[in-house]
């Protein structure tokens, strides 16, 4: 592990591998060493930057503290410090609020984005209907979900990863625990209207059980993102990079291959 001390964060990060730099930005429920499925399948032919966002894992706040409206610069200032100029980024939920800001503010250095089981920091109507309707269900599968197997709901991964993979729902829930509490602040929307002119190339990826954020405010997302792709992935929930990385790895080979060859 290294550390680095930013303006407004020290974050801790490692690199791993040779190529071109290609970054993976967890989500709520992970850390840097959420990617222990990818980094070894990738390290292969492209730099694998992995790190721990503000306020996971040992990476914190130095300033007042901050939230996801930040994470983008955090990240930004991070890739400077590293003297890199051009970059593929993998945002998996809450990574989305990192990576999509950055690839639409520095589209030259941002030259291909894959967006996990997120809409990013996107807002349209149709996102907030399904958001608003993804909200109501939550209590009621939450209510089943605990009737069916007490003490085990976590939906940032699926039914199915917990029964038939219980060692990988523990690791899961043991690399979530790393993690110390903390309040998220109100988050900044991007608008279709700012998205008129977005370049970089981008695929969406959402598991057809996918109970945080569902397949509908992925694929809304997708389809105000200009030139995008998506796939829709059967069998599995919110992290479909833990649960199903076999099916992961190859969608983000198959569209690194095509938009940031090595």
């Amino acid at each position: 592990m290294t550390e680095v001390k930013l303006s407004s964060a020290t974050v801790d990060y490692q690199i791993d591998g040779d190529g071109p730099p290609l970054v993976f930005a967890h989500g709520a429920g992970g850390n840097r060493f959420s990617w222990w499925q990818q980094v070894p399948e990738f390290m292969d032919r492209y730099t694998c930057i992995t790190f721990s966002h503000p306020g996971f894992a040992s990476s914190t706040w130095t300033g007042d503290s901050a939230d996801t409206v930040e994470f983008s610069d955090v990240l930004s200032e991070l890739l400077d410090r590293l003297e890199i100029m051009t970059v593929a980024l993998v945002g998996q939920s809450m990574g989305g609020w990192t990576c999509l800001p950055l690839a639409l503010n520095q589209p030259s250095r941002v030259k291909a984005l894959f967006m996990a089981s997120t809409p990013g920091s996107l807002r349209t109507p149709e996102i907030d209907s399904a958001r608003e309707s993804n909200g109501h269900k939550l209590d009621g599968i939450r209510k089943a979900w605990e009737e069916r197997h007490p003490g085990s709901f976590n939906p940032a991964v699926g039914e199915l990863c917990m029964l038939e993979q219980p060692a990988l729902h523990y690791l899961y829930c043991a690399i979530q625990g790393l993690n110390p509490p903390r309040m998220f602040a109100p988050r900044v929307g991007i608008t279709p209207g700012e998205m008129v002119d977005y370049k970089t190339p981008t695929m969406f990826v959402t598991g057809d059980q996918d109970i945080v954020l569902p397949p509908a405010i992925v694929e809304a997302a997708a389809k105000v993102t200009p030139g995008s792709r998506l796939q829709r992935v059967p069998d599995a929930g919110h992290s479909i990079y833990f649960e199903r990385p076999d099916v992961f790895n190859s969608l983000l080979s198959g569209f690194l291959s095509d938009t940031y060859p090595v």
